[in-house]
């Protein structure tokens, strides 16, 4: 069994930082089907990990893992101190702490950008809507597309929607973000437009969780670059390590194939 978890430990001691999730033994299964194997990982406050590997590691159900959109069948998750169980209390205090933005941006076609970064805000947190609407301008501003917020999704680009669904997680103030692939399903010209925006949190010092093939952004932003197959973390080291001199054979042969 792969054990990464007393090296982040090691790490979060040296630079200060708290532990933002733990996982432990973490074990996942889709019927026979064995996603997750034994996965052990710590994130510290303000740290950036990217999680790579090919189709069907198990990169997204790890991280649909830790805001519970996905249930684990053994071991154990904890997020900022809080263990996520059954416990229905548990699952809405993770869910307040943990922003999560997805492949296909999920945004309500028949509201207005504005409204997709209210309406939330209202409903889950109470806030009121003066407040709200003054929270989300703010966001629609710092991912720089404050003039879109009367417009609706469907006129709007890929990019720009992608930049909607941002500001609209940063709205209900997560301590963490988990990135879903966000720019997998953008065309080329609209991914840097992104990937931008989430350097930008990034520098803000966010708590991040990335799942993406986006090299280039792995070695600029993270502290952690992560390489699952097969279910399994294989692999990670600081970036340097990783692209210039990656120890295991599946790591080099992917990276052979990803990195132009």
């Amino acid at each position: 069994m792969n054990h990464f978890v007393s090296n982040s430990e090691l790490v979060g001691a040296q630079n200060g930082n708290k532990s933002a999730v733990e996982i432990s033994s973490l074990n996942k299964w889709y019927g026979a089907y064995h996603a997750l194997r034994d996965i052990n990982l710590g994130v510290q406050e303000g740290e950036k990990v990217v999680i790579c590997g090919p189709s069907g590691s198990g990169k997204s159900t790890l991280i649909r893992c830790i805001n519970r959109l996905e249930e684990h069948q053994s071991g154990s998750i904890s997020v900022n101190g809080t263990r996520l169980d059954d416990s229905l209390s548990n699952i809405r205090a993770v869910r307040c702490d943990v922003g999560m933005v997805f492949q296909h941006f999920n945004l309500f076609p028949h509201l207005s950008v504005l409204e997709n970064c209210v309406r939330p805000q209202i409903y889950a947190r109470g806030t009121p809507r003066r407040d709200a609407e003054e929270i989300a301008r703010a966001f629609l501003k710092r991912v720089r597309i404050p003039e879109q917020a009367d417009k609706f999704p469907g006129q709007l680009s890929g990019g720009q929607q992608q930049r909607v669904a941002i500001a609209r997680t940063l709205c209900m103030k997560p301590k963490i973000l988990l990135f879903d692939e966000p720019t997998s399903a953008l065309d080329p010209e609209m991914v840097k437009e992104v990937l931008e925006t989430m350097i930008g949190l990034a520098e803000d010092g966010t708590t991040m969780l990335v799942v993406t093939h986006e090299m280039g952004f792995a070695r600029q932003v993270a502290d952690r670059v992560i390489f699952m197959d097969q279910g399994q973390i294989v692999e990670e080291a600081d970036p340097d390590s990783f692209f210039d001199s990656p120890e295991n054979e599946r790591t080099k042969a992917f990276l052979d194939q990803i990195v132009h």
